[in-house]
């Protein structure tokens, strides 16, 4: 859900593993050929993080991305690289965005599509993984434009307020957290 990702190493764009609907591998390509048009389906992850007090990080993604800059999102989105597995792509991601070190929960995958505009699109399978941290966040500016914790009634509140606010997929994911994994997530916010 990153569309600046690039190897560290070498400086190349990274290569994303292409799936079908039942996450077996089709192939892979390019990242930003992945986001390109309608896009094409692809794996990715989406992080939601809590404090100790029960409140969920959000970030708002930087204003420079391709695809929903500046909207506010989960706590870090991205991708695993073609051949790493989902679970270690969450906690690289989170240590290279947020600057934690975490241990992450897996929890369900969802498959979604949203255009923006003329920019490209998100067509993703999507892993769904939460974590708890009592460190501060120190994001790459490169990445995230703010972060801020919020609680869950208080986010509902905003969600239904100005959901245009939110990224397409958090919408989403927030949504089945509440519907199909309530008991997980009153125990993550202490509700």
């Amino acid at each position: 859900m990153q569309s600046g990702e690039r190897d560290s190493a070498t400086g190349a764009e990274d290569w994303l593993t292409l799936v079908d609907e039942q996450d077996r591998r089709t192939g892979r390509a390019a990242k930003g050929h992945c986001h390109d048009g309608e896009g094409l389906l692809h794996r990715a992850f989406s992080v939601l993080l809590f404090n100790p007090a029960g409140e969920l990080l959000l970030q708002q993604r930087a204003a420079a991305k391709r695809l929903w800059g500046g909207y506010w999102s989960n706590s870090c989105c991205s991708h695993p690289r073609d051949g790493e597995a989902i679970a270690d792509a969450a906690e690289r991601r989170v240590r290279e965005e947020l600057g934690l070190s975490v241990s992450l929960s897996y929890v369900y995958k969802f498959h979604y599509h949203a255009r923006f505009g003329q920019a490209g699109a998100e067509h993703e399978l999507c892993s769904v993984f939460v974590g708890c941290s009592q460190d501060s966040p120190a994001p790459d500016p490169d990445e995230v434009s703010a972060v801020r914790y919020i609680r869950a009634d208080a986010l509902g509140q905003e969600l239904q307020d100005v959901p245009g606010h939110f990224t397409p997929w958090f919408r989403e994911e927030w949504q089945r957290l509440q519907s199909e994994h309530s008991v997980l997530l009153r125990s993550l916010t202490r509700a």
